[in-house]
């Protein structure tokens, strides 16, 4: 079976510029959309984003942000000036906070309207961890109650491990975003994901984009690495 490249988004996880700017060059061919985390974001400030922009491809702004909704809404705004095609929030942080988040964009009167995402349960948590922060519910009911609560307050999707796509694919529907890391190849190593699967596992799972970095910048040849992402998966 043939993958689409559309649906993979490369995480540029550095402090580097230059190296995320080399990867972006490097991988373009297959790949339009990449990930700009905190540590690249602060280490570059905005203006990286408007560098990947120039080269073509578009912005996966992974910001997290979890705050008071007022604070929330002013980095949303500074979110859409970036010209980011997508942007995370923590679910979190409550309706009220993403609700402020669907306002400030529908007010922002742009054309092209990014997508607001809400981060359910970072995928190196478990149960264990969960029971570590007083949160007595499974990793899947939890993610399933913040998905309806993001979707509930007005956003387009969610950040989610794939082992919980087909629970959110049942209760938010099929138009419904789910962008999803915890993506490795079986010839990588899992790292600090717990809850994973292969790239084609998730995508047959039904996500809508699956986000993959070390295994595929961290190898000596990224773009072998990267046209291989599907191959014994």
């Amino acid at each position: 079976m043939s993958y689409d490249y559309s649906k993979v988004i490369i995480a540029l996880d550095t402090p580097d510029g230059q190296k995320a700017l080399d990867w972006v060059k490097l991988l373009k061919h297959k790949v339009s959309v990449f990930k700009v985390g905190l540590e690249l974001f602060c280490s570059q400030g905005p203006e990286i984003v408007k560098k990947i922009n120039d080269l073509g491809c578009k912005v996966f702004l992974d910001l997290k942000f979890h705050d008071i909704p007022n604070t929330v809404a002013g980095a949303t705004k500074a979110a859409i000036s970036t010209g980011a095609f997508m942007f995370n929030v923590h679910a979190s942080g409550g309706r009220e906070m993403m609700r402020k988040v669907r306002e400030t964009i529908d007010s922002a009167g742009i054309q092209e309207i990014p997508l607001a995402l809400a981060v359910t349960v970072l995928t190196s948590l478990d149960q264990k961890d969960l029971n570590d922060i007083n949160i007595s519910k499974s990793p899947l009911e939890q993610v399933k109650t913040l998905a309806m609560l993001a979707k509930e307050s007005g956003l387009d999707g969610v950040v989610a491990s794939p082992k919980e796509i087909a629970a959110i694919r049942e209760v938010a529907g099929q138009d419904f975003v789910i962008v999803t890391p915890g993506v490795r190849p079986s010839w990588a190593q899992a790292g600090d994901q717990k809850r994973i699967m292969t790239p084609a596992q998730a995508l047959d799972a039904g996500a809508s984009y699956i986000v993959v970095g070390r295994p595929v910048t961290g190898a000596p040849n990224p773009v072998e690495a990267l046209d291989r992402l599907f191959l014994d998966s």
